[in-house]
């Protein structure tokens, strides 16, 4: 089923962090009716343990939702979540070049925050359209007048229109849905040309290998297919290809414009890398799509177990986490006073 390009939207929620991103995500799933009210989690998208318990969205993801607009027309949208956290700066430029849109929200009670503006000014770079949300108006310290004003002194984007919600009660959450639908621009991409897909996000699977999160701008990608990573050359053929809804839902193919995942017996997050360009191995695009860094840590530590017996089970822990983290890197060391560590 090839799908109609001017159908699609692909956008993304920017915030700073507790402004109520993730709540938003949730009411937009469940509105769309995607999951059954009460199969609903709190923070669906927020897959990591620690994601949940923290309330903060580490690793992005990406979600296909059907919705019905009031111009009669069913359109899809690919919300790709974005980490909130200055940390995942990177995977936050990532995510938002997969898309052609973003939702800007701002918590009506602290206005514009620094945070707010590190991802919005990513946005710009990447040229998107942005439509900020007011959010949180139930509560009695709302000022919306002053934060649309600040959004268009501080930003300098027209927010008198803005939809003004509250994630949390579900209040007028299908104005921001319309508001996806007019104003998002429709993505373009032949399909004819040579596969061109960005990796926005990977993870590992024990049973398939790294799964990739990919937006395809140019040609398709199918099971079967040798594909070929243009940071490090590699190549593998595509076991699996398909869009995720609350599951992940095999397709025979995906084209221009479209947000899904691929799997290709990959063994190692490093060779899958956020920011890389994937293309047909038989057939290559000529240049990958720009933004491509590779991932720099940012912290330091030394990590060393109590007990040093447990050496070895410390060691297991960080290969499998460096199989989830191309950022990660370690080292064994000894320490006079700590014993073998890392």
């Amino acid at each position: 089923m090839h799908l109609n390009q001017k159908n699609i939207r692909n956008f993304s929620i920017i915030a700073h962090i507790d402004h109520g991103k993730s709540t938003l995500a949730d009411r937009l799933i469940e509105i769309t009716g995607m999951l059954a009210t009460r199969d609903m989690q709190e923070q669906v998208l927020d897959k990591m343990d620690l994601e949940r318990e923290r309330g903060i969205t580490i690793k992005l993801k990406a979600v296909r939702l059907i919705y019905k607009a009031k111009d009669g027309e069913e359109y899809i949208l690919n919300l790709i979540d974005t980490p909130g956290h200055v940390d995942f700066n990177y995977e936050v430029s990532r995510s938002l070049a997969a898309c052609e849109g973003a939702i800007l929200v701002v918590d009506a009670t602290q206005g514009v925050e620094a945070q707010t503006l590190a991802n919005v000014y990513l946005a710009i770079d990447q040229d998107l359209e942005i439509l900020p949300v007011i959010n949180k108006i139930d509560l009695p310290s709302a000022r919306v007048d002053e934060v649309k004003t600040e959004i268009e002194d501080i930003i300098g984007i027209e927010a008198q229109e803005a939809p003004m919600i509250s994630a949390k009660d579900g209040i007028n959450i299908e104005e921001v849905l319309e508001e996806i639908v007019k104003k998002v621009p429709a993505p373009k991409g032949d399909a004819n040309a040579p596969l061109k897909a960005l990796i926005f996000d990977s993870y590992y699977d024990s049973y398939k290998g790294v799964t990739c999160y990919i937006r395809v701008f140019e040609g398709r990608v199918f099971a079967g297919m040798n594909i070929r990573m243009m940071a490090t050359g590699k190549e593998f053929e595509v076991t699996e290809v398909g869009v995720n809804t609350s599951k992940h839902v095999p397709l025979e193919s995906i084209g221009p414009g479209e947000v899904g995942y691929l799997t290709a017996s990959i063994k190692n997050v490093k060779e899958a890398r956020v920011g890389d360009t994937i293309t047909d191995a038989l057939n290559p695009t000529k240049v990958a799509l720009p933004g491509y860094k590779k991932v720099i840590p940012m912290v330091y530590s030394g990590i060393y177990p109590a007990e040093g017996e447990d050496f070895n089970t410390v060691r297991e822990a960080l290969e499998k986490l460096q199989v989830n983290d191309g950022a990660l890197i370690y080292e064994p060391e000894t320490s006079v006073a700590l014993g073998f560590g890392f």
